[in-house]
């Protein structure tokens, strides 16, 4: 037996698997394949004060080792959620962190403040998506944005405050900081990179929207060197994403400095991989004789 417990930011998580907002819906989905309870926490798909259509199709693109998507955001707004989704999943026994996001700071804090009154445990607080025209990039790839947004996000939230970062900037330490020193709890990283697919014979972007994120295998390493930095730079609690498909890939985040990780791909290639990769972290441990898996965030020698 191996204790596979982590705890992030004062709340205890069963295990450090979450799934990732955007690839996980709101579980519901995922009910047929496997007992979703059993993952450390689901980061539900974004939400944003009224319901998003998203960007036009095509909005997938494959590429090596990884996807490019530019979903938009797509969703049906917090009163949909709240009425409709939230009471088909509260009972749900595993951490239920809400991702918000919108197009102005005020978009933010509506959804927040009808957050406050759920069982929903953490805020992920979306400054970092690269697909959409406004909001999200633009408040992650600046200081002083990132700690305004912050800010006003604690000042108003009722609940741990988690913040994701993008990794599309010069510095993400810095931001990391930024957002620490405005009162977040923990920080989530690495969203997507602003990337793009074209069509050779037709000379066109592949995507509608021309740029969309990407994610998967191929920002493994990159997304590795960033949880390092930030968990070197910062006191507050680190969860890792970015190409996780392998319960190794998760000992490699933690190892780096990560509490925990958030798995997001990996759920387009299989709906059940995230229980996969958990099982291969629960046989990891067993093999090399480790005990707690707490005890590998920040072992990097």
């Amino acid at each position: 037996m191996v204790d596979l417990s982590v705890n992030l930011c004062g709340i205890e998580l069963k295990n450090p698997i979450i799934a990732a907002s955007g690839t996980f819906s709101f579980g519901e989905y995922y009910y047929q394949y496997f007992d979703v309870s059993k993952l450390g926490g689901i980061s539900l798909k974004a939400l944003t004060p009224k319901k998003r259509e998203g960007n036009p199709a095509p909005r997938i693109a494959e590429s090596a080792s990884g996807v490019i998507n530019s979903v938009g955001l797509q969703n049906p707004g917090i009163d949909e959620f709240l009425k409709n989704i939230y009471p088909n999943i509260k009972s749900l026994d595993t951490c239920l962190i809400s991702n918000v996001s919108g197009s102005t700071i005020e978009d933010y804090l509506k959804v927040i403040e009808k957050l406050n009154d759920t069982d929903i445990k953490i805020i992920e607080l979306n400054i970092s998506c690269p697909n959409v025209k406004q909001g999200g990039l633009q408040f992650g790839a600046d200081k002083k944005a990132a700690y305004e947004a912050t800010n006003k996000a604690r000042k108003v939230s009722k609940k741990k405050l988690m913040v994701k970062l993008t990794p599309n900037v010069t510095d993400i330490a810095s931001i990391a900081l930024a957002v620490e020193e405005a009162g977040a709890d923990a920080v989530s990283l690495v969203n997507t990179f602003s990337a793009m697919a074209i069509d050779a014979k037709k000379r066109i972007p592949i995507l509608a929207n021309r740029t969309g994120g990407l994610s998967g295998p191929a920002i493994k390493p990159i997304a590795l060197r960033m949880v390092n930095q930030v968990y070197n730079a910062i006191k507050i609690p680190v969860v890792g994403m970015g190409g996780i498909m392998s319960g190794e890939d998760v000992v490699e985040f933690m190892i780096a400095g990560a509490t925990a990780v958030m798995v997001g791909t990996a759920n387009m290639t299989s709906p059940s991989r995230s229980m996969k990769i958990l099982d291969e972290l629960n046989q990891f441990m067993i093999d090399e004789k480790i005990e707690r898996v707490s005890d590998l965030t920040g072992a990097l020698i």
